[in-house]
């Protein structure tokens, strides 16, 4: 279970420069943490998702 979750906070760190937060507020944090997992999660599964169009 650990490393399943370090591996997404690993991807989310590195891919998409979420290293350093700014205090921009809890709901601007929040949205922005939610949409960067989001991503991670298209980015993680893009190969299957490939396979899946071209048939």
């Amino acid at each position: 279970m650990r490393a399943r979750a370090e591996h997404i906070f690993g991807t989310v760190k590195g891919y998409f420069g979420f290293k350093k937060v700014r205090h921009r507020g809890i709901a601007k944090s929040e949205n922005r943490l939610n949409v960067l997992f989001a991503l991670s999660n298209l980015f993680m599964v893009k190969k299957k998702l490939l396979a899946i169009s071209t048939g």
